[in-house]
């Protein structure tokens, strides 16, 4: 029988082609009796395995499993030791870890397309609005929370952005729903403040344009918050409600945190002061200059949210100065609590994958445990989540991500994100 000979150029072709066939990463499902897979939110009762698994809450397990049911962890343990039922849907996937937890961002407050009708994070109408909450301009539907989620974070504590002297409330979301009310975690988490170059109004005529002025400006509303607060509680019916002072209030009594965007030595002292003068319970954001104030931060048991590791730092003569791809290492040898972030920037990427941050953190000198650390249950117990979110223990959310190698490693792609039990990312990223 005469053969004819195959053009080397399709050749060529069909041997690519076959080999990213057998090479694109892939998550294994597996349905259970009764299930049906025909979309992502399959169930709240799930068996995932992974050939590690990485808890937060001990050494990594070999060969684990992660059963859910309900939404919540049932079991975290070696897969030889338990059978899922024949109603889970089974996952399968190389590496599986906790649901990444963000820091700190602006996500559903900056949205995808960059411009002013989807930029709710910075109001600059006033120098100081505590008033102003997060709860009520968070977008669940912005494509850039489904792409967020779609590398490993599930829970995100969002709010509005550094660029104003108190620039407004926080809060803290799950990266599920169509609205705010089916995200939303804890609806008011801090206020958030800025000292330094950021809280400064650029501009003749306007304030604070000083160090002395904004930090002056802070202790200043404190100050009328306190006298309101007093009032109110003396005479309820006879002090006219101001929002303003209410949630400054709430920052004295203790309720929130007070999250201080600053980043040169003398600011981040300045918001020492304040919260030792006021009693708060203050978090430190950014702080470019915390390896030089490592007694002092160490004194005051103030937890730092460190600025991304790529973030631009501008000019050597700017606040930025002295970020550096080794702060999270350097605090993590010091012992001091702190946790990463994917933060604000003014320019594109407003957003970035806090994934790729602590790699970047990674390998720079912080050990892999504390780096998926620093993502997952350090900033839960930072936000006070940490019943909830941050590791694989049995009663906790079911929140997790599947990886097909090594989550710090450039090639691994995130399989599927699992939040309250329900698969809502299956895109390999």
């Amino acid at each position: 029988m005469m053969q004819t000979r195959m053009d080397p150029r399709v050749a060529l072709l069909a041997t690519l082609v076959a080999t990213l066939l057998v090479s694109a990463p892939a998550l294994a499902l597996q349905a259970g009796s009764g299930h049906d897979y025909g979309g992502l939110e399959l169930s709240g009762n799930l068996a995932v395995h992974g050939d590690v698994v990485h808890t937060m809450d001990g050494p990594p397990i070999r060969d684990g499993l992660v059963l859910i049911r309900d939404g919540r962890i049932t079991y975290v343990g070696p897969a030889a030791d338990r059978m899922h039922t024949a109603d889970m849907v089974v996952l399968r996937g190389a590496v599986v870890t906790p649901g990444l937890v963000d820091a700190h961002a602006t996500l559903g407050l900056t949205g995808i397309t960059n411009q002013p009708g989807d930029q709710d994070q910075l109001d600059r109408s006033a120098p100081a609005q505590p008033e102003l909450r997060a709860l009520d301009a968070y977008n669940a539907r912005d494509p850039l929370v489904a792409w967020v989620r779609g590398h490993g974070t599930t829970t995100v504590h969002t709010g509005h952005a550094p660029g104003a002297l108190i620039s407004g409330q926080t809060m803290i979301v799950k990266l599920r729903g169509d609205t705010v009310d089916e995200a939303v975690l804890v609806p008011e988490a801090m206020v958030a403040a800025t000292l330094g170059d950021g809280g400064r109004a650029q501009g003749e005529g306007k304030a604070p344009g000083t160090r002395a002025k904004s930090v002056a400006m802070l202790r200043g509303e404190l100050v009328a918050a306190a006298d309101y607060a007093a009032k109110r509680a003396a005479k309820p019916d006879a002090t006219d409600r101001d929002l303003r002072k209410e949630a400054l209030a709430r920052v004295l009594t203790g309720e929130l945190p007070l999250l201080v965007t600053a980043h040169r030595h003398q600011d981040i002292l300045g918001a020492l002061r304040v919260a030792e003068e006021f009693d708060l319970r203050l978090v430190l954001d950014g702080a470019a200059d915390a390896p030089s104030l490592i007694d002092e931060l160490r004194a005051a048991e103030v937890p730092v949210l460190v600025h991304p590791s790529m973030m631009r730092t501008g000019d050597a003569s700017g606040e930025k100065a002295n970020a550096s791809f080794e702060t999270a290492a350097i605090l993590n040898r010091e012992g001091l609590p702190f946790a990463l972030q994917t933060g604000f920037e003014g320019y594109v990427p407003k957003v970035r994958v806090l994934l790729f941050e602590a790699a970047i953190a990674a390998r720079f000198g912080l050990p892999f445990r504390e780096a998926l650390e620093s993502v997952t249950l350090a900033p839960a117990r930072i936000l006070g989540i940490e019943d909830r979110v941050g590791s694989l223990e049995v009663g906790k959310d079911g929140d997790l991500a599947i990886f097909d190698g090594d989550p710090f490693e450039y090639r691994t792609h995130c399989l599927a994100v699992v939040i309250d039990g329900k698969l809502l990312s299956n895109e390999a990223r």
